[in-house]
């Protein structure tokens, strides 16, 4: 009888073992519409946000081009490409990444952690620098639950920037949020670069988000430097890329900055430029059907600012901070009044920093 067990419980082994050597079953859908920036997608059910695997000819070979659900109007997924979408074909197959399609997909896991200091990776944590992959094992989802605010440890000290005429005129407390209105071509870059160099900070997270590729390059080598790319991570979304990885950068580089607080040290998080993470959500919602609101941008973009803004700031009594400066880009080269207002009737201190051109007195806040 013992025998008889012994040789059924092996039997048993050995079919769990071809079993698990068994292709998962993968649950299909069609491409049905290509228009603009957004495909439609049938026969899957997936939760937005998830990332799809569409698959494109071309020649004799079938590659796949990677996607996600911005949206779904009944049976109809809104999918918008991170590629290059020429040679898709009509009818195309789409499936989930993890193989599935049963819409039980967990959400996006970047990588994270020490081992990303000195790096320069993209929108969605794939190295732009030449170098292998970050050696981590750890890795985080890229949307966090908003933090309580009455946990947040007050702003009492101050940050030195390492720029005497911010240290003195416009002095910034550690954990706080700042605006650097300008048009463009005025140095916003340098003025950050100079800062990312020499601010008093354990970690410095740089979000390069919609600039032109020679600018990426050029503050990175020239404006960064040795020097502070050593203690620094570069997440760079150029204009050249889809919405989706400006946008998905901007939220990267927050994510991080969060990482680095969550181990107790204070960071320095530059996000160049806030506009064309704004601008990048316009691209995304009016492309699924969202109407325009105030100068074209669709509702959606004003949810998305302070939900991205407000993941900023001092953590935990006893822990880190991540302090903030945003650039936004003007109209004109005048600042946006709507957005800060600047002279000596103001009695409210402002989150902002102004050129001397801006037509009044610079005030910052805590």
């Amino acid at each position: 009888m013992t025998t008889r067990l012994t040789r059924w419980l092996t039997a048993l082994d050995n079919f769990e073992a071809k079993m698990a050597l068994l292709p998962a079953v993968r649950r299909y859908g069609r491409l049905t519409r290509a228009t603009g920036l957004v495909l439609e997608a049938t026969g899957l059910q997936l939760p937005l946000g998830a990332t799809c695997i569409i698959e494109r000819q071309d020649g004799p070979e079938t590659k796949e081009v990677e996607s996600e659900v911005v949206g779904f109007n009944g049976q109809r997924l809104f999918l918008m490409p991170l590629e290059e979408v020429e040679g898709i074909l009509p009818g195309a197959r789409v499936y989930a990444r993890n193989g599935h399609g049963d819409g039980l997909q967990s959400g996006k896991q970047l990588p994270l952690g020490p081992a990303l200091l000195g790096r320069v990776l993209d929108g969605g944590g794939k190295p732009l620098d030449g170098l292998p992959a970050p050696d981590t094992l750890e890795t985080g989802a890229l949307i966090t639950p908003p933090f309580n605010p009455l946990q947040r440890t007050p702003i009492e000290h101050v940050l030195d920037t390492g720029v005497r005429a911010i240290n003195a005129l416009l002095t910034v407390g550690r954990g706080q949020r700042m605006g650097l209105f300008a048009g463009s071509g005025v140095g916003k870059s340098v003025l950050l670069g100079m800062m990312a160099r020499y601010t008093r900070a354990d970690v410095i997270v740089v979000g390069l988000i919609g600039e032109r590729g020679r600018e990426v390059k050029d503050f990175i080598e020239n404006i960064l430097g040795p020097d502070g790319r050593a203690r620094s991570v570069v997440i760079a979304a150029p204009a050249d890329v889809s919405p989706l990885l400006r946008m998905q950068g901007a939220a990267y580089a927050t994510r991080i900055a969060e990482d680095f607080r969550d181990r107790g040290q204070h960071v320095l998080l530059i996000m160049d430029s806030l506009t064309r993470y704004a601008m990048a959500q316009r691209e995304i919602a009016l492309a699924i059907g969202e109407p325009p609101a105030t100068k074209g941008y669709p509702p959606s973009v004003f949810a998305k600012l302070p939900a991205l803004v407000e993941r900023a700031g001092n953590g935990i009594h006893g822990g880190g901070s991540i302090t903030a400066f945003y650039t936004v880009l003007t109209e004109g080269g005048r600042p946006t009044r709507s957005h800060c207002r600047l002279g000596t009737r103001n009695p409210r201190r402002t989150h902002c920093l102004v050129p001397p051109s801006g037509g009044g007195r610079a005030l910052s806040g805590h």
